[in-house]
């Protein structure tokens, strides 16, 4: 019988996330398939450069959203697979 081995993160924390889900996670953005048209209409720029949803995002990146006329600027604290809604704001800083 074939044995399967898993590897789960450590500490609770991922080294990888696409932006559109950390989008999501961290709920800057509601839905994710919002978060997905967004990065598809440019409105999306991670270090100053348009990025695309598959885009991994990384700690101390500096993420720009511009809905609208609003525009936020946040910077990457953490990347967490699941987080409590009350909690979601300690994965970044509002620039």
């Amino acid at each position: 019988m074939p044995q399967f081995f898993f590897s789960y993160p450590m500490h609770g924390r991922d080294e990888n996330m696409r932006i559109d889900k950390y989008l999501k996670v961290s709920r800057l953005i509601k839905r994710r398939t919002i978060a997905n048209e967004a990065c598809d209409r440019g409105s999306i720029s991670v270090n100053g450069r348009p990025v695309k949803a598959s885009y991994d995002v990384k700690e101390n990146d500096i993420i720009e959203i511009k809905l609208g006329e609003r525009v936020t600027k946040v910077k990457v604290l953490s990347i967490a697979e699941h987080v409590l809604k009350n909690d979601a704001s300690s994965l970044y800083e509002i620039l």
